[in-house]
């Protein structure tokens, strides 16, 4: 099983049996330190960005600027920078942990009081978010420390052997 089909089973048990997470723990060092597949990881495991000093972003980064676009932009705006309907999620990472991460995305968040209704519907099922959670989340990690700026990054590294055919896979795309 890969690591992405683990991510998603996990999000869709999660979900499953009702889960609500509610605790948050900082991110901590984004440093990359291993790289499998095009995607980074920190000293924790946890999905981060490499971005070398010519800003050339990794292929998990600029993968995850596309989804954000693609499935998260309506509501929580450019770049991660927040809207009038959903909060700057630069911001919301510099809070909480990829684990809650994932749970938020997949469960959903729900937060109603008498002064607002703040409604974030659960993308477990959601494969266009779900098999690229990973790479969403070291964009946004990116965006949260400062690392990447505003807008598309003007370049990225060419995409890995292997991440097509292992993302059509995840997508249930026959090849």
């Amino acid at each position: 099983m890969t690591r992405r089909s683990r991510i998603l089973l996990t999000a869709l048990a999660f979900v499953a049996v009702g889960g609500i997470a509610t605790f948050a723990a900082a991110p901590g060092n984004p440093k990359a330190v291993s790289q499998a597949g095009g995607l980074w990881t920190d000293k924790d495991g946890a999905p981060t960005y490499n971005i070398s000093k010519d800003g050339t972003v990794d292929w998990g980064t600029f993968i995850g600027y596309l989804r954000y676009t693609d499935n998260c932009l309506r509501c929580h705006g450019p770049d991660g920078s927040g809207s009038s309907y959903a909060p700057d999620l630069a911001q919301a990472l510099k809070q909480i942990d990829y684990s809650q991460f994932i749970a938020d995305v997949a469960g959903g968040i729900k937060a109603v009081n008498t002064a607002q209704q703040l409604v974030m519907p659960a993308f477990a099922d959601n494969k266009n978010v779900m098999c690229f959670i990973q790479e969403i989340y070291s964009y946004l990690r990116a965006r949260s420390t400062g690392a990447l700026g505003r807008g598309r990054p003007a370049k990225s590294v060419p995409d890995p052997k292997g991440f097509d055919e292992a993302s059509y896979k995840c997508l249930g795309i026959p090849q």
